[in-house]
């Protein structure tokens, strides 16, 4: 379990499983892969939905309560827990979503593909922690509470976007009544702490379970039920909770999530015939993310310093940008939702998905162990003098 807790491991598994999906895709069982995503599980004329609908919106609920109990304690106890604190990455987080969309746009807008532009926005928090943790041996922890930050506004743009760009014909019965049982659910994690633990704690996984399914009947993407549980729980018993979920999420739904999102049919198409989805993602998020965190987080150093130096140079926020580029899970699942019913365009968007985050890893590998190497150096100059 430690392994899996690990910021290298679970990295490493998520790039395994999308590398497995993609080669499986691309190989003789592609179709008998295609067909056991579509094959539809459920109780029949009841609730039924594709494997791959399962994986989407079902699994993928539990990775989102996750990070939103991450998000609520960074927001009340955290690095985000002030306006000050959160001013600096906030900007720098702008910029990261703001220059991607202008980059996609500049590849995508006017065609069909337009409507991609909120894929590269996103920053995989799991991915950028573990290029970090693998290369920036003697980094200053600065910079680790800086991503991390930069990473959970991200989180909380991409949440923005699945809410209120995703959502379709909305039966508004039906999510007030998930409303309500999300608020049941607040108040009793509140009465964990008691002596009827195990009843209340089997009625919050009841409650969790038709919260999902009422948000998923209502026509707001499921994994927004995910978000609003891991808000609203009782911190305590939702870090305890996050603290049991975090290996089965690292070991099981983050992987099957890659495998089955990377695992699309590479087109035989010729460059000039490559969708703009394909081309405005591969650059927006290297080119983009890289631009935008860099140059807004230089601005954010300069902004209440008082005239001292800022606590992160220019190459340290480089890094931070190459890092901000690995969009991988939800940018998997924003390409996913931008082009539900154009599959050939969200194949392409997919794999600009995939190249654009091997870029950035490989970018921000080579940046991190610049910044890495020169902290380490400045330690050894300092120690002798």
């Amino acid at each position: 379990m430690t392994l899996l807790r690990s910021a290298r491991f679970p990295a490493i598994v998520l790039l395994v499983a999308a590398a497995i999906g993609l080669a499986t895709a691309n190989s003789p069982l592609g179709l008998g892969l295609e067909e056991l995503k579509g094959t539809y599980l459920g109780i029949p004329g009841v609730f039924e939905m594709s494997i791959s609908h399962w994986v989407q919106d079902g699994l993928l609920a539990v990775f989102f309560f996750v990070v939103a109990v991450e998000l609520q304690f960074e927001l009340t106890n955290g690095e985000l827990n002030s306006a000050r604190k959160a001013l600096q990455p906030a900007i720098a987080a702008a910029g990261g979503v703001l220059v991607p969309i202008a980059v996609y746009l500049a590849f995508a807008l006017g065609s069909p593909a337009s409507g991609g532009w909120p894929i590269p926005t996103a920053t995989d928090i799991a991915f950028a922690l573990g290029v970090l943790a693998v290369f920036g041996k003697g980094l200053p922890s600065g910079i680790r509470i800086f991503l991390l930050a930069l990473a959970i506004l991200d989180d909380i743009v991409g949440i923005i976007f699945i809410a209120v760009l995703f959502t379709n014909d909305v039966n508004i019965g039906l999510l007030a009544l998930a409303a309500v049982l999300v608020v049941v659910f607040g108040f009793l994690s509140r009465q964990l702490d008691g002596r009827a633990k195990l009843p209340i704690a089997i009625a919050l996984v009841v409650l969790g379970a038709v919260t999902w399914g009422l948000v998923y009947e209502s026509g707001v993407h499921a994994t927004i039920a995910g978000v609003a549980l891991g808000l609203a729980m009782a911190q305590r018993p939702a870090l305890r909770t996050r603290h049991e979920l975090e290996p089965w999420v690292n070991a099981i739904v983050l992987p099957l999530f890659a495998f089955s999102a990377a695992s699309v049919a590479i087109p035989a198409l010729s460059v000039s015939e490559l969708s703009p989805a394909f081309w405005g993602v591969l650059v927006a998020l290297p080119v983009g993310k890289i631009i935008g965190i860099s140059v807004f987080g230089w601005i954010s150093m300069r902004i209440g310093t008082g005239g001292a130096a800022p606590h992160l140079s220019f190459g340290d926020l480089l890094a931070a940008g190459a890092l901000g580029g690995i969009g991988f899970t939800v940018s998997l699942l924003l390409s996913e939702l931008a082009f539900a019913d154009e599959a050939f365009v969200r194949d392409q968007a997919t794999l600009g998905v995939l190249a654009g985050s091997v870029v950035s890893l490989l970018v921000a590998a080579v940046l991190v162990s610049w910044r890495a190497w020169h902290y380490r150096r400045r330690a050894v100059e300092e120690a002798v003098a």
